[in-house]
């Protein structure tokens, strides 16, 4: 089951959830976006999307170590870590863990 922050989703937020599902089959997957909390901040772009954190379960992150999870959460996501995204938290486990 997702949950998204109900205030805003918008494109870089589908985009993300679309990545992740495709290169990672999550079990379970949200997509936060936390960017009204970073107004004014460095980094925001005036978008309304540029700061997320991303809780994702998928068996692939079974005996990856955090640092692994989290190169393979950003490299699913590619250039829009370059792009469009200014910051992410990743909150990645394998099924079963807490």
């Amino acid at each position: 089951m997702d949950r998204r922050n109900a205030a805003f989703t918008g494109p870089v937020a589908d985009e993300i959830e679309k990545r992740l599902r495709r290169a990672l089959n999550p079990t379970r997957l949200a997509v936060v976006n936390d960017s009204a909390k970073h107004r004014g901040h460095a980094g925001d772009d005036g978008s309304g999307e540029s700061h997320f954190t991303v809780e994702i379960e998928a068996e692939c992150f079974a005996g990856m170590t955090r640092l692994q999870r989290q190169r393979a959460v950003n490299a699913a996501l590619g250039d829009l870590m370059r792009e469009r995204v200014h910051a992410l938290a990743i909150r990645a486990t394998a099924p079963g863990e807490s």
